[in-house]
């Protein structure tokens, strides 16, 4: 298993990816536990793709449960330098709609329960994320984006609340003075420890609904997220596709792959040995 430089994360809908050829299932053991489900790797155009099913096959982990850290230690393992993310998202503005893709490049965060970092146990590492999504990924999936006939917006903030439950219109309405452009509830954590992974990360989100905010509408439900993620999937995909032909194995370079060159606060020598080994993929480079 060679030059898998690029993961693909999907979310609600985005389970598998029918496009793969020659796929094998992999179990990857992490110092963080086993990953959401196992990881697939196939080719795609030619390429060596990593797909991971963010709430595993069938839809059976909620997003505060997503074990975040085992997911990206897992692909970072398996060499991979590029995640693209997928996810459903809500709208919080009338011009993001139905059926839309937005190139995420900014987050604002709300969440409670997460365990977001890969640094504890005697570690301090602070890294820059001013910028938290790679901006020439970003660039490449909005292109492709409409070379699949897609509705695309390059740029968005996106909220990511806790969950499970959805937004009281009060929170909404808060949301939306905040200029936010859509609510989730999994990409930031995951770029997070991508950034700390030092792995390139880029995400499109699927808008599914107007959140409660919009009285035009009917409040959000499952049941009307889960048809509208059906159609969602398919330009998703296309969008992945498109994207890993225009990379293929040249992964553009980038700040991203040097997160941690200037962020690790802590005294090499005082980096206990079982720590060293537990991050040796991650800071293996900066600290023996």
């Amino acid at each position: 298993m060679e030059d898998i430089n690029i993961g693909v994360i999907g979310g609600s809908g985005l389970y598998s990816m029918t496009d793969l050829k020659n796929i094998t299932e992999v179990i990857v053991e992490t110092p963080f536990g086993m990953p959401s489900d196992n990881i697939v790797v196939g080719e795609l155009d030619g390429n060596q793709v990593a797909f991971l099913a963010r709430h595993g096959r069938g839809h059976r982990i909620s997003p505060t449960n997503i074990p975040y850290r085992a997911n990206i230690y897992a692909l970072k393992k398996l060499g991979v330098r590029l995640i693209i993310s997928a996810s459903a998202c809500g709208s919080m503005k009338e011009e993001y709609k139905i059926g839309d893709i937005v190139v995420i490049d900014q987050y604002i965060d709300r969440t409670r329960h997460r365990r977001d970092t890969f640094f504890e146990d005697g570690i301090v590492v602070h890294v820059s994320f001013a910028n938290p999504t790679c901006a020439q990924i970003m660039k490449i999936l909005f292109k492709s984006g409409k070379e699949a006939g897609a509705r695309i917006h390059l740029g968005g903030t996106y909220l990511n609340m806790e969950g499970p439950q959805f937004s009281t219109k009060a929170e909404s309405l808060l949301y939306r003075s905040w200029g936010v452009d859509v609510i989730g509830m999994t990409s930031l954590t995951e770029a997070r420890l991508a950034r700390e992974a030092e792995i390139c990360y880029a995400a499109i989100a699927t808008v599914t609904d107007y959140d409660c905010w919009y009285e035009g509408e009917e409040h959000v439900t499952a049941d009307m997220i889960v048809e509208v993620v059906k159609k969602n999937s398919a330009t998703a995909q296309r969008i992945i596709k498109y994207t890993v032909k225009t990379i293929g194995t040249e992964i553009p370079e980038c700040g991203c792959r040097e997160a941690l060159k200037t962020s690790i606060l802590t005294a090499p020598g005082a980096v206990r040995e079982d720590t060293k080994k537990k991050l040796n993929i991650i800071i293996g480079k900066y600290i023996k």
